[in-house]
């Protein structure tokens, strides 16, 4: 039986004919692409930034004043807003005893580290539990306590 080589590194090529060498631009007449690199004569398409791959200049209408210039700015974002990870009610019927962020990330109800979190009223609850460390809805906090359980902030 003749033993199989594996595949590594040191034994890897090409499919022949599959690998050429790349057009070298703007090296003299004798090149075939010196002087203009196969761009021609002036216009856009020559310059750089425009044209190839991807189109023209990101934005650039034809001259037409671009959409980010026709449209009216107004408001503010707020570049360190916080988005709360939602949970529902109903999906607090894995977790027993206390319900803290620790515990929803043990259970995969959330990310560990991708923000607070706010417990909201979707869904039913059953059996008593506590919930610490959490924002709660107001509608949450009547169920949870409608149930035998408890808020701690």
């Amino acid at each position: 039986m003749a033993t199989e080589e594996k595949i590594g590194l040191h034994n890897l090529a090409p499919a022949p004919g599959s690998h050429r060498d790349r057009k070298r631009l703007g090296r003299g007449p004798g090149s075939g692409t010196g002087k203009t690199s196969g761009k021609g004569h002036k216009g856009s398409k020559a310059r750089a930034g425009h044209s190839g791959p991807g189109g023209g200049k990101p934005g650039f209408e034809g001259g037409q004043m671009p959409i980010t210039r026709r449209i009216p700015k107004r408001g503010f974002t707020n570049p360190f807003r916080e988005e709360a990870q939602i949970v529902r009610l109903d999906k607090l019927a894995g977790i027993e005893g206390e319900v803290t962020p620790e515990t929803l990330a043990e259970a995969g109800l959330i990310h560990a580290r991708k923000g607070p979190v706010k417990l909201l009223a979707n869904g039913a609850i059953s059996q008593a539990v506590t919930v610490r460390g959490i924002k709660v809805s107001a509608g949450a906090r009547e169920k949870i306590e409608a149930a035998g359980g408890r808020v701690e902030e």
